[in-house]
Formats: structure tokens, C-alpha cells, sequence
């Protein structure tokens, strides 16, 4: 969502923090060009002009100037007047739903910006993180098969859908929902509202009327992040029309700029709660200002990364292969499990993100060099051995891996590519089941071309129990390239966890 101005703003802090000293004319310069980078993001002028001040006022005196690393500390000044300016860092605003059953959110914005597909997702969310009975409804009687989409929707989120009765109009069927869901029993009610290309007259008039009805615990405003300035528009004038509570940005993985993200939260007061990501009814994330201006700054958002590995990964097979890798065994089939689930991640490019340093990752995709078909071919390379191949890959010689090639439509040199990452995997899980994560952690030589910093063995195991609440971590990413990769996240008696990610062509060579 952020790569531009990532790119911008990580150029204009190599800069600064490669220098030993800094000036206030280079503090000065460093932040016309972080301005520069803000306007081109599409940051709403007042914005940037309040985020500047604030900035400048930190970062320009003898305090800075003359610190140990200045360079770092105007990083931090920077990062810490991004969390401000995107909702504080108190951590995500999750949904209210101390009203009584049931709990009615309402959702509103134009058409076309997700609403229905965003009702789908958080009914998704409250029913299986918080093991709430959902209802949905659909009030939109206008867009032809607006309902039916909900419907839909519903089933495979698995909650209930309010039953579609031809010629009623959006207050009645408002009315019915709530009936429906206090007679049903439901914890929560959503009432998915109709949009319009543009604001009108008689949408608000129709929002009002149907927020006035419902009293809902939650009124959420669904914007389109790749509209920019446009959706920070429709949010100000939806607020002064409807108690709005919230903000739902969708096609966040779609939007290289991210202005209206930096805007919202500070032309509206209202807080961001969650970010659309594609299509699929899994594809929500929630909003934090403190890991979005970790992103923002490329030091990448691996809290994150951790919980969606979790929330993908099934638990029997986590089980399984910890137990395998304990005793240093990694063969063909776990390498193919592992390159499932970073597809069930949302493919490298969704990881690529979250990671600090990627740069070159992301920009190695950007140019085709590497993409998710990557991932595919490397499947298909491993479903087109035996089981006995799969299990020795010693015993793959030249013919096997000609008709190997030819079975996957690839070159043998693609195979030879796979061959080559299993052995460096398997060799890193041999090294951990010699010696645990501190054997792993010597067994490594860097990822992403040696530019992470060393990673504490113990600080790892933290972050995967903060994330996921259990001690297994992350379980998946498999080997960019020779002992490179990011080593799994679970503790030394269950390391199940990523060991890289698979054949990108970066990095040393």
C-alpha cells in the first residue's frame, strides 16, 4: 500500500544515518524531501504541513545534532509522528459491541468501494475470533443482485443472511433484521447499506433514516484507499451527515501511494480499524498505526507476519513437521507444504511486505524476475516425483530429473533450482536439531543479500508467542537462496517455523 513512499522515505533516511554527523541544513533538506515524498503519497496539504511542523520542531536543535547516532534519532522523531498521525499507538481499535444483543453495526460509503465484500469479511472475523452468532442484511435495493451477493457471501463466511422479500424498502428491511436478530438470538446484526457513484441527497437521507431506526453500536465508513484525496472527501462529508465510528480502507494491497490512509485519521478523528486486502472473505487485516509506520519506514511488520501464518497453517501438519525438524529431518513433501502456505499467506508478495529490508525483494517482483508463478512451478516440480524421490532426493539423477522437468513443463535447470533450495533448507534443520536455534542461527549467512541485522534466538521465540499465543511460529517461507531465509519462529523444542523463501534470484551472488 505504502511502496512509493516507502522507497522515497527509506532513500532520504539512508542518507541521514549514514553519515556519523549531521547539520540542521541536513536535517532541514532531509525534511523538504520527506515533505516532497508526502505530497506525492497524495497526504491531504494541511496534513502534511501539521506533520512537517511537528517533525521539525523534534528534529532541528542540539539535542539531535549533536546525539551519538542522529541519523537514528531522526528516524525515530519521523516514526513516531507517523504513529500520531495514524491513530496513536495504542494499538488496532477493534469493534464495540457492548450494546446488548444484538450488537448492530452499520455499514456505509459509495458504491463500489466494498461494503458488501467488507460485511462479509468482519461477519468472517467476529465468527471465528470472537465466536459470535452473525446475522447479515442487505438494505442496497438498488444495485441489481446486491442481495444475492451478500447471500453468497454469507454462506461462505459461514453466518447467516437475512431472507430476500421482493419490494421492501431499506427501513423495513432494517426493521426485519433487527427483529430477526433479537428473536434469532444473534450477537450481532450488520445492516450493509446502498451506495452511490457520488454522494447524493437521498443516500444520506436513506443512511439517516435507517442509523436513526438500528441505533447502531458501529457505524462504519468503507472508503476505497486507491481513490486518494476523493475518499478523504467522502469520509468529511459522510461524518457530518452520520455518527460514524470507524473506517474500513479496502484494496489496501492494491494502493502504491497510501495518502489516504495519513489523512483520514487526521482530517476526520475517526480511527481506522481495518484494512481490505483482495478479494478473498479472509482478506482483512486490522489497522495499526504502530506496524503501518513500521511498513511506512521499511522495517517491515513481522508481529503481523506471525499472526497470519498462524491464523493459515493448520495445526496438525505445524505438529508434524515440528516433530520432523526437532530431529533434523527435512524432505521434498515438507518443502512443498511450506510453499502451500505461503500461497494461503497471499503469495510472496503479501510476505514481501511485511518483511524489514525488503526492498529488493519487491522490486525483483516488480520486474517479473520473480512472482507467485515462481511458487507454482516449484509445486509442480515436487508433485511430479515419486514419493520415494520426494522422500531422497539423493536419488534423483540426471534421467529422473529430465523426466521430472518434463512431467512440469519447466527446464531441468528449474529443477536443479529446487534441488539446490531443499538441500540448503534441509541443512539449516539439520543444524537445528544438532543445536536448536543458536545451531540454526550460526548455520545461516543473512537474508536479503546479508542486510538484516542479527536476530537474538530468544528475542524470535518472544515475538512468535506475542503473535500467535503458542510457541510455534512462523511456518513456511522457504529458501531464497543458499543458507539464506528467515529462520523459523518457534522455541528450540518445537521450531516450527519459516526457513526462507523460495528461489528468488537476489541477493549475493
Amino acid at each position: 500500500m505504502f511502496d512509493a513512499l516507502t522507497e522515497r522515505l527509506t532513500g532520504v533516511f539512508d542518507t541521514l544515518t549514514g553519515r556519523g554527523a549531521l547539520s540542521e541544513k541536513d536535517v532541514e533538506t532531509a525534511l523538504r524531501e520527506v515533505r516532497v515524498a508526502l505530497l506525492e503519497a497524495d497526504v491531504a496539504l494541511p496534513v502534511v504541513k501539521a506533520f512537517i511542523a511537528k517533525v521539525k520542531e523534534e528534529a532541528v536543535g542540539e539535542r539531535v545534532i549533536r546525539a551519538v547516532k542522529p541519523g537514528q534519532q531522526v528516524v525515530k522523531i519521523v516514526y513516531d509522528a507517523l504513529v500520531d498521525t495514524l491513530g496513536g499507538s495504542d494499538g488496532p481499535v477493534d469493534l464495540s459491541l457492548n450494546q446488548g444483543p444484538p450488537a448492530v453495526i452499520m455499514m456505509a460509503g459509495l458504491q463500489g468501494s466494498g461494503k458488501t465484500t467488507t460485511t462479509a469479511k468482519l461477519a468472517l472475523r467476529l465468527r471465528t475470533r470472537q465466536r459470535k452468532k452473525v446475522l447479515v442484511a442487505s438494505l442496497d435495493v438498488r444495485r441489481p443482485a446486491a442481495m444475492e451477493q451478500l447471500a453468497v457471501l454469507a454462506t461462505q463466511a459461514e453466518v447467516d443472511s437475512l431472507p430476500i422479500i421482493a419490494g421492501q424498502l431499506p427501513a423495513e428491511i432494517a426493521r426485519r433484521a433487527i427483529t430477526a436478530g433479537r428473536l434469532g438470538g444473534y450477537d450481532v446484526v450488520f445492516l450493509d447499506t446502498a451506495g452511490r457513484t457520488s454522494i447524493d441527497e437521498d443516500m444520506m437521507t436513506e443512511a439517516a433514516e435507517i442509523a436513526r431506526i438500528a441505533n447502531p453500536v458501529e457505524t462504519l465508513l468503507v472508503a476505497d484507499s486507491l481513490t486518494g484525496q476523493d475518499a478523504v472527501e467522502t469520509a468529511r462529508r459522510f461524518h457530518e451527515r452520520l455518527p460514524l465510528t470507524g473506517i474500513v480502507l479496502t484494496r489496501a494491497d492494491g494502493d502504491g501511494r497510501g495518502g489516504a490512509a495519513l489523512s483520514m485519521r487526521a482530517v476526520t478523528g475517526l480511527p481506522i480499524k481495518f484494512l481490505g486486502i483482495g478479494e478473498k472473505i479472509d482478506g482483512l487485516d486490522a489497522f495499526d498505526a504502530s506496524r503501518i509506520a513500521g511498513r511506512i519506514l521499511g522495517q517491515g511488520d513481522v508481529v503481523s507476519l506471525v499472526e497470519r501464518a498462524v491464523e493459515s497453517v493448520k495445526q496438525d501438519e505445524a505438529e508434524k513437521l515440528a516433530a520432523k525438524m526437532a530431529k533434523g529431518k527435512f524432505d521434498l513433501d515438507d518443502l512443498a507444504t511450506q510453499l502451500r502456505q505461503i500461497q494461503a499467506m497471499g503469495g510472496l508478495g503479501g510476505v514481501m511486505g511485511m518483511l524489514p529490508g525488503a526492498q529488493a525483494a519487491k522490486k525483483a517482483m516488480e520486474s517479473g524476475a520473480v512472482s507467485d508463478k515462481t511458487v507454482k512451478r516449484q509445486i509442480a516440480i515436487i508433485q511430479s516425483m515419486t514419493k520415494q524421490e520426494r522422500a531422497k532426493p539423493d536419488v534423483l539423477n540426471a534421467s529422473r530429473r529430465k523426466r521430472i522437468a518434463a512431467g512440469a513443463g519447466v527446464d531441468v535447470s528449474e529443477v536443479n533450482k529446487v534441488l539446490k533450495m531443499h538441500r540448503s533448507m534441509a541443512d539449516m534443520v539439520k543444524a537445528m536439531g544438532k543445536g536448536g536455534m543458536k545451531g540454526l542461527m550460526g548455520k545461516m549467512g543473512g537474508m536479503f543479500g546479508g542486510k538484516m541485522p542479527p536476530m537474538d534466538p530468544a528475542a524470535l521465540q518472544r515475538l512468535g508467542q506475542k503473535a500467535a499465543g503458542t510457541g510455534q511460529g512462523l511456518p513456511g517461507l522457504p529458501g531464497q537462496g543458499p543458507q539464506q531465509g528467515l529462520p523459523g519462529l518457534g522455541t528450540t523444542q518445537n521450531p516450527g517455523g519459516f526457513t526462507g523463501l523460495p528461489g528468488l534470484p537476489f541477493g549475493k551472488k
